[in-house]
């Protein structure tokens, strides 16, 4: 592995420090910040870096199923958003193989750490890593033909803000891909009306849904619907019934 990773891996374990030393992230209300509507709903607390074990998750063969239904090839670059400690960003390198990229976002610097040296052990190039903030991925723009957000986005307190921020980072024609239990979002989960509302008002449209991993599992593929993503001023929040969206 190469010095780059080296010393990625201790910018994290520094940040770590930080993070556990100052606290949590700044808002998005933040001085120099636009100003997003605040989520009109409640938001999962974040309680582990890791959704199950990777040999149930193997066992239901959910990867194999989220990624054929993302069309996941050889060559892609791919952003898995909440990383935690890696399932679908180890996979997901495998997938878009030596002349693909895998870059696995999260707040947890600690767990961005483990991926970090996991990669290394198992010789995974593919992958680099990025800390983001609650309210900004921090990923670059124009980059990925995937993003990938896997029983995350229940978690994601600032969602306007959050989408609003990842917007740029896809290339043209590319898709976002959220799975998520249909159940109420304090519950690890989020209705499909309120998950699509919330991703329209920030300028995306559904293009696709499928149920997986059984009741009330379910895959959603967002794509955006112009060359222009709306001003935070043209925002309203959803409600748990799914209206609102964008003012006008």
């Amino acid at each position: 592995m190469n010095r780059a990773w080296h010393a990625s891996l201790a910018m994290l374990v520094a940040a770590a420090a930080l993070v556990a030393c100052q606290g949590s992230a700044p808002s998005a209300k933040a001085a120099g910040k636009p100003v997003f509507p605040q989520a009109e709903r409640p938001v999962s607390a974040i309680v582990s870096t890791q959704w199950s074990t990777e040999s149930e998750r193997d066992l239901q063969k959910e990867a194999p199923t989220v990624m054929d239904l993302a069309g996941i090839a050889p060559g892609m670059s791919v952003a898995d958003i909440g990383a935690g400690e890696g399932y679908y960003a180890i996979r997901l390198a495998g997938r878009v193989g030596p002349k693909g990229r895998v870059l696995a976002q999260d707040i947890d610097a600690r767990a961005l750490s483990r991926l970090g040296a996991r990669a290394e052990r198992e010789r995974l190039d593919a992958i680099s890593i990025v800390q983001g903030t609650p309210d900004d991925p921090h990923l670059p723009e124009n980059s990925f033909d995937r993003i990938f957000m896997i029983h995350m986005y229940h978690e994601v307190a600032q969602p306007y803000a959050f989408l609003w921020h990842l917007w740029p980072a896809l290339k043209p024609g590319g898709q976002i891909s959220v799975v998520d239990l249909d159940r109420p979002s304090d519950r690890h989960g989020i209705a499909p009306s309120l998950l699509t509302c919330e991703f329209a008002a920030v300028g995306f449209r559904l293009s696709a849904f499928h149920p997986i991993l059984g009741n009330p599992g379910y895959y959603a593929q967002f794509t955006r619907t112009s060359n222009r993503r709306p001003e935070p001023s043209d925002m309203k929040p959803c409600h748990a019934g799914g209206g609102a969206g964008l003012k006008g």
